[in-house]
């Protein structure tokens, strides 16, 4: 098809995801569906030829960039020689060989990997498990969990009952019941102990033992936490914070779930967030940069302890997805890791890592920057209406400025990434892990523009 069969096919049949389709109705340029057609390095490439910086790795994903021919490889490689096999009672050599890799990256004896398509069913596979597992210890009452405000988990029904955003949930309820919210690590609006990020760090942690024991200990089977929480604009947490969590989540035999749907596998310098951070979980649910986005694919990761229940006799853990683990995505997934060694990807974002914190804090000359936060190669930058009050965008102004001006303006002028009001109004941006100087420069210059333009519009 040429681009203007594309528009016409997208438009009448393709539906899209998280998308206001009111805004392609219409002809011309201002109505086109963007359609993207290739990918470079950390470029991606229009169906017009026009060229973008991938701010947002796709969706937090392309952690090696876009054309990588050895992943792409794997892929044909393994889908010639066994293109499908389900793990129900059956194996194959590359799930075999990523969960051993995957396995020997995680903290402490988080040994064994159950695979997923994606995050939120790795989220949905740690709440069952918990519930599960509770149940065969002697403890069935434990099935309750608690996470935290505007935090995002997912689309499932029982993701989203964990998630943390009354908007995205109200009109899919009724949901699964006995999901609690604490408050998140948003240091930037913090509501006690504005001036003393460990004091606050602390309160926001010791919350979660309140919610605890109003629930019941003895009802609480999990805490479902980020390493630096996405949806808001990326809230890293205070020093000490997990570490207050994790005496919390002992004290009472609540498992601690880190949610690293984005957070693995490089975002933050390490394969694993609580690793970058420094905390032990029960359970890792993980996906996204697990392939670098070549194929779909996520992965619970658990520990030695919840496994034993099922592993003798005739215990099972009755879950599973068809093509969870499928060979392909696994024959990538594996490749993906050996790139990372081989190329020191790792090693990469942590030298770089302060290099994109110093660029992207150069905007806060600006008078629409509020804040500059995040860790690695994962930031969000909020946009307010005064810098001294903090005030934030209304709604309306948010669908004007921000999603009418700055977002279609960051990209027309180049640059995909994200623009965000759940919770306040931000700009999100994670690129790929090989980005360097050069394209943090390009970032910061675009935003510039964009950004100097729309603080005149409010």
């Amino acid at each position: 098809m040429d681009d203007s069969a594309l528009q016409r096919a997208a438009k009448d049949h393709l539906w899209l995801h998280f998308s206001q389709h009111g805004r392609y109705t219409g002809d011309g340029p201002d109505h086109d569906v963007p359609i993207m057609v290739r990918g470079e390095g950390v470029y991606l490439y229009d169906s017009k030829g026009k060229r973008y910086l991938d701010g947002l790795a796709g969706l937090f994903v392309s952690q090696l960039g876009h054309g990588r021919r050895e992943l792409a490889h794997a892929a044909a490689q393994q889908a010639g020689t066994l293109a499908f096999m389900p793990l129900w009672s059956y194996a194959h050599p590359p799930a075999i060989e990523l969960a051993e890799k995957v396995a020997s990256y995680a903290p402490g004896d988080l040994n064994r990997v159950f695979f997923t398509s994606g995050g939120g069913e790795a989220v949905e596979s740690a709440w069952k498990l918990a519930k599960d597992y509770f149940k065969r210890v002697g403890k069935p009452l434990k099935h309750k969990v608690i996470s935290r405000a505007i935090a995002y988990h997912g689309t499932t029904h029982g993701a989203l009952s964990i998630t943390g955003l009354p908007s995205l949930k109200q009109q899919f309820e009724p949901l699964v019941p006995s999901t609690f919210r604490v408050p998140n690590t948003n240091f930037y609006r913090a509501p006690v102990h504005e001036d003393d990020r460990e004091a606050f760090g602390r309160w926001a942690a010791d919350q979660i033992e309140v919610a605890i024991l109003d629930e019941g200990p003895d009802t609480v089977a999990a805490v479902f936490l980020e390493p630096v929480q996405n949806a808001g604009g990326c809230f890293p947490p205070p020093p000490g914070y997990f570490q207050r969590v994790r005496e919390i989540c002992d004290a009472y035999d609540v498992l601690l779930v880190s949610d690293e749907v984005i957070c693995a596998y490089g975002r933050l310098g390490e394969m694993f967030g609580a690793t970058a951070i420094g905390y032990q979980p029960d359970i890792i649910t993980s996906a996204k940069g697990l392939t670098s986005g070549y194929a779909p694919l996520g992965a619970m990761i658990v520990s030695d302890r919840l496994f034993e229940p099922f592993a003798s006799g005739s215990a099972m853990f009755a879950h599973g997805y068809t093509f969870g683990g499928h060979p392909v995505s696994t024959a990538v997934g594996l490749r993906n890791m050996q790139v990372f060694e081989e190329e020191r990807v790792l090693e990469g974002v942590r030298a770089n890592a302060p290099a994109m914190r110093r660029t992207l804090e150069r905007l806060l000359d600006l008078p629409i920057v509020g804040d500059v936060r995040g860790e690695g190669f994962f930031y969000g930058i909020e946009l307010v209406k005064d810098k001294a009050t903090k005030e934030s965008f209304t709604a309306e102004e948010c669908e004007r400025i921000l999603y009418g001006f700055v977002s279609k303006g960051l990209f027309e002028e180049g640059l995909y990434c994200r623009a965000d009001d759940r919770g306040d109004p931000v700009i999100q941006l994670s690129p790929p892990l090989v980005c360097t100087q050069e394209h943090f420069d390009e970032m910061e210059q675009i935003l510039r523009s964009v950004l100097d333009k729309a603080y005149a519009l409010i």
